[in-house]
C-alpha cells in the first residue's frame, strides 16, 4: 500500500485550505493581524511548507502509518489463511470427486460454491472496513493540520501558506528563506507529544 502520494494530495489541500482562511482572516480583520505583521517572521507575508518532508517527519503521520498497516496486515493474513483453508477443501473434493455418488458430488459442490461467495463477501467487506479506517484516519490528520495552520499563520501573520511537493509542480521555486517546514513539523511533533503525554 503507497501512502505517501494520499498524504502528499491531503496536506495540499489542507495547507492550501488554511491560506484560504489565513487571507479571509486577514481581509477582513486587518486591526486584528497588524501586530503580527509587525514581528521578525512576518516580513515574508508569503511562505511555503514542503509536504513531503512533512509527511515524512510529521510523528502522528508515522503512527497513523503503523496503525492503518497493522489493521490492512491482519486482514490480508486472515484472508489468506481462508483463501488456503478453502483450496485445500477443493482440492480434496476434486481428488475425490470421481469416487463420490451424484447427489453427493451436487451437494458438496454447492456447499464449496456457497462459501466461495461467503469468502468473496468477506474479502469485499474487509475491504471496504480498511477504506473506512483509512477516510477516517485523513479526517483526523486534515483536522489536525488544517486548524494548525490557520492558527500558524495568524500568529506569524502570513497571508498565503503555499506547499511544496515532488509531486505537485504547480510551485516550481521557493527560495529557503520562505521555507517554514521545520518550525511547522517541530510545533506539529511537540503538539502530538504533548497530546500523548496528556493521555
Amino acid at each position: 500500500m503507497n501512502k505517501a502520494p494520499i498524504f502528499t494530495k491531503l496536506t495540499l489541500a489542507i495547507l492550501i485550505a488554511g491560506s484560504i482562511t489565513a487571507c479571509k482572516q486577514g481581509a477582513t480583520t486587518p486591526a486584528a493581524t497588524a501586530p503580527a505583521a509587525a514581528s521578525a517572521d512576518s516580513k515574508n507575508q508569503i511562505v511555503f511548507i514542503n509536504s513531503d518532508s512533512l509527511s515524512k517527519n510529521y510523528a502522528y503521520v508515522k503512527d497513523m502509518d503503523k496503525r492503518l498497516t497493522t489493521k490492512s496486515d491482519a486482514a490480508k493474513s486472515d484472508l489468506q489463511s481462508k483463501g488456503q483453508a478453502f483450496q485445500r477443501e477443493v482440492a480434496e473434493y476434486q481428488k475425490n470427486a470421481s469416487t463420490l455418488p451424484a447427489d453427493q458430488r451436487q451437494t458438496t459442490e454447492q456447499r464449496l460454491q456457497r462459501e466461495q461467495q461467503q469468502l468473496q463477501s468477506y474479502q469485499q467487506n474487509a475491504s471496504a472496513e480498511i477504506q473506512n479506517e483509512q477516510s477516517v484516519e485523513m479526517g483526523k490528520l486534515y483536522d489536525k493540520i488544517s486548524e494548525f495552520v490557520k492558527s500558524y499563520a495568524k500568529e506569524k501573520g502570513y497571508k498565503m501558506v503555499l506547499t511544496y511537493s515532488k509531486n505537485n509542480t504547480s510551485m516550481l521555486y521557493g527560495d529557503a528563506s520562505l521555507d517554514v517546514t521545520a518550525d511547522v513539523v517541530k510545533r506539529l511533533n511537540d503538539a502530538y507529544a504533548k497530546d500523548g503525554a496528556s493521555k
